[in-house]
């Protein structure tokens, strides 16, 4: 995953109406912190990091612009308005090159399974330590032409070079069954009406 930079601003008003006037100049509230370092505020461009959560997902790494320093950092939580859907606020988390850090990254399943197949994904995440600036986007899983009775376990899914895997890998990614059909001895509605009449 690539490194995306930002120029960022110090916060020096605090509480929920300077956090209010943060959001209507178009910047989103943030708090920077990790690595035995005081938590510093910032005011994150609002458009700007929607685009680099939309095309990098959660766990983009940063780069950001404060006070003539830069300041690598990897998002922790985004709070969201739960009815107006715009961001309320960023945790970020303070990380170096070469370190460690531990996230979540999402499962996607790839490709159709065999004809009369349901598919149910049981994990929507796995766990990995893995270095900083080589987090995965997403862990891809196929199930092209699986059969029922198929079952994609966490151990079955690769991960990158260096990375440690934190989910238990006796965990069900997901699991192909034989779609169901009608019980039999069911006449279809059809048949049955034409009986009737």
């Amino acid at each position: 995953m690539s490194e995306v930079r930002l120029s960022v601003e110090p916060r020096t008003e605090f509480g929920k109406g300077a956090a209010r006037r943060t959001r209507r100049a178009g910047k989103i509230p943030a708090v920077l912190y990790g690595h035995g370092t005081d938590p510093r505020h910032l005011a994150l461009p609002a458009l700007e990091f929607a685009r680099v959560i939309r095309e990098n997902g959660s766990n983009a790494v940063l780069t950001l612009d404060v006070d003539n320093t830069s300041e690598l950092a990897l998002t922790k939580t985004i709070t969201v308005h739960p009815l107006k859907n715009y961001i309320e606020h960023v945790d970020l988390l303070v990380v170096k090159r070469g370190e460690k850090v531990t996230v979540d990254v999402p499962v996607v399943l790839t490709g159709e399974a065999g004809p009369g197949t349901l598919v149910r994904q049981d994990l929507d995440t796995i766990s990995v330590e893995v270095e900083a600036l080589h987090i995965p986007e997403q862990f891809g899983v196929s199930i092209e032409g699986a059969e029922p009775g198929t079952q994609i376990l966490v151990s079955q899914v690769s991960l990158p070079a260096g990375a440690n895997l934190l989910t238990d890998p006796g965990a069900l990614v997901a699991g192909v069954n034989e779609a169901p059909t009608a019980a039999e001895g069911e006449e279809p509605a059809g048949e049955a009406e034409e009986e009737a009449e």
